[in-house]
């Protein structure tokens, strides 16, 4: 197993073309709004064998807590191959990713139900405070994605209100 870190600008086409490839295979409804979330960062390639089996992002969002913007490190697009699941492969991606924390003043993540177990095991916090997002005609509630939302950093108020920038696409 060899993981490899970089830039979106790093990745050759084939690069983009297997890493896109698996997340549609490990995602219900990957449409190219999720794919264009995952672009513009830094990210954390795992292969074997010259194979891609694992893959996440990391990428600059701002986040409002307690009214204050903040610079976040936003996880995307982390998957990994059915027929290496549970052997350490999500693990090595998120490792890699968790490492640039120090970049930002947090790090955060929308998690689905069956990922959420994973993120509370490797210490991230779910964030308990009601989401919204910022958009041209104000603050939006997000009631949908409370719950899924999960945060690294040091003092953070997980209770606080949290407001995502806008994006096309689901916007957490």
């Amino acid at each position: 197993m060899s993981v490899r870190r970089c830039h979106t600008g790093e990745l050759s086409p084939r690069d983009l073309a297997e890493s896109r490839e698996l997340c549609a295979g490990s995602f219900r409804d990957f449409t190219d709004a999720d794919w264009s979330h995952a672009l513009g960062g830094t990210h954390a390639l795992v292969h074997e064998d010259g194979r891609l089996v694992a893959h996440g992002s990391l990428v600059l969002r701002r986040l409002m807590v307690d009214g204050r913007w903040l610079r976040c490190g936003y996880v995307e697009a982390v998957a990994v191959a059915d027929d290496v699941r549970r052997r350490g492969r999500g693990s090595a991606v998120m490792e890699s990713l968790e490492e640039l924390a120090p970049g930002y003043d947090l790090l955060a993540l929308s998690a689905s139900d069956a990922g959420a177990p994973f993120y509370e095991a490797r210490g991230w916090d779910r964030w308990r405070g009601p989401s919204s997002v910022a958009t041209t005609v104000g603050v939006v509630p997000t009631p949908d994605d409370d719950g899924a939302i999960y945060a690294r950093g040091e003092r953070l108020d997980l209770d606080a209100p949290i407001t995502c920038d806008w994006r096309e696409g689901d916007v957490w």
